[in-house]
């Protein structure tokens, strides 16, 4: 009999239980960074904002992330459950704790689904220069993506894992083509100027560190194949330290190899929306760019399933758990899939994204704006594990000095990313993206409490 731990037995899920190999299960975590994606609109911020420090800046940014990692791993290898962090804290914290933790999380990751359209429609207009695209054939394209993305995760978790390796596989391969390929006019080489001693300065890494640690929100994604992975109190732990391991490296390379490439005409990083296309021109390697707008446009797409899987996967427990309604607790009797919890989480992905399409909001805004407002339901999410880190090993009598001081300082760096954030002096709509976050939240509570049949509701 399973105890009640936030978990309930694979079968109790209608999923199918164990069916996903390692690399599968690191898809999905893979994916939900998009690394790719990173790399083309993430990283030219760090650059813009830290400078010849950006590679620097992504370095502490991982090593922060791998103490998060290791506070999940707390969890995911001593139980698993597809309710992803949500399932963790409720079970230390209680149900109040991990409403708020669930809530925050279909935030996250819808937002991110979301944000990541964006990113489709910006590249596809690379691959397609001239005019801005017309508001039909963006929403078009928004329609088609979501769709597209739908129709994997309603159909087989198997083939939406493969399908998404195989494309970060193809992206990242491109990516590391464009910085290592030799050209008559660079080639990647040893730059001074990024071991120089204003580099390790604390002011530029610190410019650009609330940034390089965005890009790795989404990295705990694979907690939420609990019933589906294969020995996932093993699989996925794993997953989690190779996503943050494999996607620092290629951020703080791809960092590096960037600055390197702009030389003297590094603030064209901070003015172009599509500085990697602008670095294959610089290089003379025309031929290239087309190829990297498809692999960025492809890891955003693969970004989009990896979210609405993830999410689907939270609502599926949370109806479990009578926070949601019991309908969105269904799963395909032939698929094994949460079918109704991934329609929803579809049709909330679509929204946004139109709703703002149609108010004329370029797709470079629609990225940043919703991207932010998922990262704070993400931080939301984060600070709640490494709160209920120690109290989880406290009541198995596992909590030691170390353990207690490493949830402290992940705490304290995420604190302080989230104050840098607010504080950041964001302007026009982006001072209204914090507030828009917890207005959500609140709508979220406040739905629980009219309408749950949970307890933390009573």
């Amino acid at each position: 009999m399973t105890p009640d731990l936030g978990i309930a037995t694979p079968e109790s899920f209608g999923l199918r239980a164990g069916i996903l190999s390692q690399a599968e299960t690191l898809a999905q975590s893979l994916s939900s960074i998009a690394p790719t994606a990173c790399v083309a609109m993430g990283i030219p911020l760090v650059i813009a904002a830290s400078g010849p420090s950006a590679w620097l800046a992504n370095l502490v940014a991982t090593v922060a992330i791998l103490l998060v990692a290791a506070n999940i791993n707390v969890f995911a290898s001593d139980s698993a459950s597809p309710g992803s962090l949500y399932g963790f804290i409720r079970t230390d914290l209680g149900p109040w704790a991990g409403s708020i933790a669930g809530w925050s999380l279909l935030i996250a990751y819808v937002g991110t689904a979301s944000a990541v359209i964006g990113g489709i429609v910006q590249y596809a207009q690379t691959l397609a220069p001239g005019q801005p695209p017309q508001m039909a054939v963006s929403i078009a394209l928004i329609l088609c993506s979501v769709l597209a993305a739908a129709a994997f995760a309603y159909r087989n978790v198997e083939l939406s894992a493969r399908f998404m390796l195989w494309i970060e596989c193809i992206s990242v391969a491109a990516i590391v083509l464009l910085f290592v390929f030799p050209s008559p006019a660079d080639k990647l080489s040893w730059d001074p100027r990024q071991f120089s001693p204003p580099v390790f300065h604390l002011t530029p890494v610190g410019a650009g560190l609330v940034l390089a640690t965005f890009s790795f929100v989404g990295f705990e994604s694979s907690t939420a194949l609990g019933t589906e992975a294969k020995a996932p109190l093993t699989t996925i732990p794993r997953a989690l330290l190779m996503t943050v391991l494999f996607s620092g490296v290629f951020f703080v390379f791809c960092a590096y190899a960037e600055v390197a490439g702009f030389g003297n005409k590094l603030s064209e990083v901070a003015s172009s929306r599509a500085p990697l296309q602008v670095l294959a021109d610089l290089k003379g390697l025309h031929w290239i760019a087309p190829i990297i707008a498809a692999g960025a446009l492809t890891s955003f797409f693969a970004c989009t399933l990896a979210s609405i899987t993830a999410a689907a996967r939270i609502a599926l427990l949370m109806s479990k758990h009578g926070l949601i309604p019991k309908s969105l607790g269904r799963a395909h009797e032939r698929h094994r899939t949460p079918y109704a919890a991934v329609l929803a989480t579809s049709i909330a992905t679509l929204l946004p994204a139109v709703a703002l399409t149609v108010w004329q909001v370029s797709a470079f805004d629609l990225y940043g704006w919703m991207a932010t407002v998922s990262t704070y339901g993400f931080i939301t999410a984060y600070v709640l594990l490494l709160v209920a880190a120690p109290v989880h090993l406290f009541r198995r009598q596992k909590l030691s000095a170390p353990k207690a001081a490493l949830s402290a300082v992940s705490l304290i760096f995420l604190i302080g990313v989230c104050i840098g954030s607010l504080s950041s002096g964001s302007v026009g709509p982006g001072k209204w993206l914090a507030p828009a976050y917890l207005a959500l939240l609140l709508c979220g509570c406040g739905f629980q409490v009219l309408f749950s049949t949970s307890p933390a509701a009573s």
